[in-house]
């Protein structure tokens, strides 16, 4: 190594990856990116990336970074006919994957990868763009530990924590357990605001009240603007989330762990995803339960705070 930046490629720049890709950008690193839709990808040329058509176009970097919807998804960007480990002549040094994918694609992608002696890390993600334009997005990253004490100056610059958890696919564990809570805390946070307001107290001042106890959390304090003000533009849909819970239960089956609440909150949002709401944030999970309840809510039009721009 020398004191000169690694080049770095970026696979899939959708609401996340285009975020994250940027940071690296206006780090000073030299970023090339491939998107499945170009257009998608090439506003980040204002900041300085170039753009390529195929994943295999980025053998040539340092490191590379992807981040994808689905576990389908990354094995092909890696090993399909126009992936990044397609051309056996050339591989990056080191590959980071960003996605929340299961345990089992990420061995598929890992095992081939160390075949080539390309170091593979995966390193998964909490956050949203907001939390990343906040600088508080965290990551979660497991594998060789050689090439993760290379590549984390690369992470520390996507937000304020990274944490080395292991060797192999322990990442994604971490990673699929973080979601499976997030789902179980919104349906509950959903629930118990729908019945404070049905016993007449607002929701702005519920969950005043909830996020300066000892409950109150970074979270509660973020979604506190959707329940109020019922605004969900999407940060994170129920499609996502059920895909989450699916690899949750699955692990769990895996591992001969009861998860009885994760269970009935996945059917919950399997519902959702069932009548349609596919678009919304998951935060408009509220609508069901004050519907169920006989409840018909409407925005308090308040000026509350999501706690991101507080220090």
């Amino acid at each position: 190594m020398t004191d000169a930046k690694p080049t770095v490629g970026w696979i899939g720049t959708g609401r996340m990856g285009f975020q994250l890709a940027k940071r690296l950008l206006d780090a000073g690193y030299q970023v090339a990116v491939y998107n499945r839709t170009r257009a998608k990808a090439e506003p980040l040329t204002e900041f300085g990336a170039t753009i390529v058509d195929r994943p295999a176009d980025l053998a040539d970097r340092d490191i590379v970074f992807s981040m994808v919807s689905a576990s389908n998804d990354l094995e092909t960007v890696m090993l399909g006919a126009d992936g990044l480990l397609s051309d056996p002549s050339r591989a990056p040094r080191i590959i980071g994957d960003a996605s929340t994918v299961s345990v089992e694609a990420s061995e598929t992608v890992r095992s081939a990868a160390e075949g080539r002696s390309v170091g593979f890390l995966a390193t998964p993600v909490s956050g949203n763009p907001k939390v990343i334009a906040a600088g508080k997005l965290t990551v979660a990253a497991s594998g060789p530990r050689l090439a993760y004490d290379e590549v984390e100056p690369l992470l520390r610059t996507w937000g304020r924590g990274v944490t080395y958890v292991g060797e192999a696919e322990l990442a994604r564990v971490v990673k699929i357990a973080h979601n499976v809570f997030l789902g179980i805390v919104i349906q509950s946070l959903a629930e118990i605001t729908v019945l404070a307001e049905k016993a007449g107290v607002t929701r702005e001042a519920f969950l005043a009240f909830l996020n300066d106890s000892v409950m109150g959390s970074v979270f509660t304090q973020y979604k506190t603007p959707a329940l109020v003000n019922l605004d969900f533009t999407p940060t994170f849909t129920n499609v996502l989330l059920q895909k989450d819970f699916d690899l949750g239960l699955a692990a769990a089956k895996e591992l001969g762990v009861v998860m009885p609440l994760a269970s009935v909150t996945r059917n919950l949002v399997a519902q959702e995803v069932g009548n349609g709401n596919v678009d919304q944030d998951f935060a408009s999970l509220i609508l069901t339960i004050a519907h169920g309840s006989g409840l018909d809510i409407a925005s308090e039009n308040a000026e509350v705070t999501d706690g991101l721009g507080d220090s």
